[in-house]
């Protein structure tokens, strides 16, 4: 059922604004305020906006059903007086994060710092790798543009448009285009990412002046639950939209499938746009008669990228495969099982006796 068909029930509707604990902080959607306002009495202030601390019904919890930052959620049973209230159904999500677990995100906001710290290439792509991994639009703003020349801004312009990103130049400090970064953020669920040190705080409360006010508000009434440690959570911004600050989108991780890494690169989606590999599985390597492999400044970042992917591809199988952590070892009598290897010593220097051993089987394979 969609949020419309729920809406017509006359059911509440709204968006998960943080979860801690059991406990949900859920903001009701204004349409829902004004019908509220026509039926039964409640306490006024309720109504711009109404929030409800919210508990997840036991039938959702037995089909698995989980509720994220995010979620546009169906809430009944409001206790206005108390603030409380029951979220009973969870709409279908438009998309999904997993780490952060968050959902109904639009675009990634990536805030990188120009100078104080430098910009580090590397870094950036890093970001912007685990960033169009997801799906989402990527919108790329450099804080702490009044520390270099406008010939400095310029070139690092040139550079990350041959990248195929358009970045916005602000300086929180000094109030310069942190407006038009606001402007991309109007209407939308944005998840705002970067290293530290680049102002990202600093950005978060100028684009939400009563942010200081509503973490507090957020802090006292979950501390209502017996939890009370912040992890993800959105706060809605002036000019429509949340915003949401995610510390575990910090450190990413080449967590994608080899295969799909290309097509993380702006610039070889360009590439293949207008040409293909010889091979429909190629790595962009060493294989011939590629489209991509060439002269672009971020080639090498792929490649690196690509061996951590590859890595972490072989881990994987190896632990999903149990012969690869298991040895077969004969019992006699023709008889023979499988049991734990045991892990090789990372520093232990191989024996003289092994290296023989290992030497005699190599030359009966040769023979």
């Amino acid at each position: 059922m969609t949020g419309e068909n729920f809406a017509a029930t006359g059911q509440l509707l709204g968006t998960v604004l943080a979860v801690q604990a059991n406990f949900y902080r859920v903001q009701l959607d204004q349409e829902d305020g004004k019908m509220r306002e026509q039926n039964p009495p409640h306490p006024p202030h309720l109504l711009h906006p109404p929030l409800l601390l919210c508990t997840r019904r036991t039938r959702l919890k037995k089909i698995g059903q989980q509720v994220m930052v995010g979620d546009r959620v169906v809430v009944e049973e409001p206790d206005w007086a108390g603030g409380r209230g029951a979220i009973t159904d969870v709409l279908p999500r438009q998309s999904q994060l997993d780490r952060p677990a968050i959902a109904n995100v639009n675009q990634i906001l990536l805030v990188f710092a120009v100078a104080d710290p430098p910009l580090e290439p590397y870094q950036l792509s890093r970001f912007l790798i685990k960033a169009e991994s997801t799906g989402l639009d990527v919108l790329l703003c450099l804080n702490k543009s009044d520390l270099i020349s406008q010939r400095e801004q310029q070139q690092i312009s040139d550079r990350l448009i041959g990248w195929g990103y358009q970045p916005i130049f602000i300086s929180v400090k000094n109030g310069i285009n942190t407006d038009q970064a606001a402007r991309y953020l109007s209407n939308k669920i944005t998840v705002i990412a970067g290293p530290s040190g680049v102002g990202k705080s600093s950005l978060i409360n100028t684009l939400i002046n009563s942010l200081e006010l509503r973490v507090g508000e957020v802090s006292g009434k979950l501390a209502r639950g017996r939890h009370t440690t912040r992890h993800i959570e959105l706060f809605e911004l002036p000019s429509g939209g949340m915003l949401a600050d995610t510390p575990g989108f910090n450190q990413p991780d080449m967590d994608c499938i080899p295969e799909e890494l290309i097509h993380y690169f702006p610039e070889a989606r360009k590439r293949l746009a207008v040409a293909s590999c010889r091979f429909s599985d190629c790595l962009h390597r060493d294989e011939p008669e590629c489209a991509v492999r060439g002269d672009w400044e971020r080639y090498e970042h792929y490649l690196e990228f690509l061996d951590a992917a590859i890595a972490r591809q072989t881990q994987l199988h190896q632990q999903a495969d149990p012969e690869s952590t298991m040895k077969l070892k004969s019992k006699g009598k023709g008889q023979s099982q499988y049991e734990p290897k045991l892990e090789s010593k990372k520093y232990r220097r191989i024996s003289r006796k092994t290296q023989l051993q290992d030497l005699q089987e190599l030359y009966r394979d040769e023979e």
